[in-house]
């Protein structure tokens, strides 16, 4: 089984991680989605999120943008980072990973 994370607000991928509602954390088996649940993250704070995510099992991550250290966090704790993905339901860009459609591009952080 695999995890993937997407940070969302408003249901929707949100352009910046750290400004999520919520992470829509969907779970895969044999590249089918088993499982999609909507979780509460704790106080945004540096090295948080890449921990938390870790902790709960997420290989990848789906976002909009995020900083160069954030990239780097997430990478040491062994999950995949895919950026500049526009705003989308987050069922719908997981779906597009699965398939090898989702488009990224220019990370969408401005900082």
């Amino acid at each position: 089984m695999k995890k993937i994370a997407v940070p969302t607000t408003g249901g929707e991928l949100c352009p910046h991680f750290g400004h999520c509602e919520k992470f829509a954390i969907i779970t895969l088996s044999d590249d089918q989605i088993i499982k999609e649940e909507m979780v509460e993250p704790p106080i945004h704070q540096p090295g948080v999120y890449p921990r938390w995510l870790n902790e709960m099992g997420v290989s990848a991550i789906i976002a909009g943008g995020m900083g160069q250290k954030a990239q780097t966090l997430f990478e040491q704790n062994g999950i995949q980072v895919n950026l500049g993905v526009q705003p989308r339901p987050a069922r719908q860009a997981v779906e597009e990973l699965i398939k090898n459609q989702l488009e990224t591009g220019e990370n969408l952080c401005d900082h």
